[in-house]
């Protein structure tokens, strides 16, 4: 399992992935604003297997977002 860790602090505009899904490294999974600007996150091959944000919440830089299988 692999945790997807937030890069920055900010807030989450997005979540593009719903919990069992597929998903590859190329997949924008969350959308994360800081500073006024829309940020992508992108994970790595596998399935989402819980989403620990929603979105609205405001994130910290490390923050686990997701867990991936």
């Amino acid at each position: 399992m692999a945790n997807l860790e937030s890069p920055l602090a900010g807030k989450i505009l997005a979540i593009n992935v719903e919990v069992g899904q597929q998903v590859t490294e190329d997949d924008e999974l969350i959308i994360i604003e800081a500073m006024k600007m829309e940020n992508p996150i992108f994970g790595e091959d596998g399935t989402v297997k819980q989403i620990l944000v929603k979105v609205g919440d405001r994130v910290e830089e490390d923050q686990v977002l997701l867990v991936i299988e």
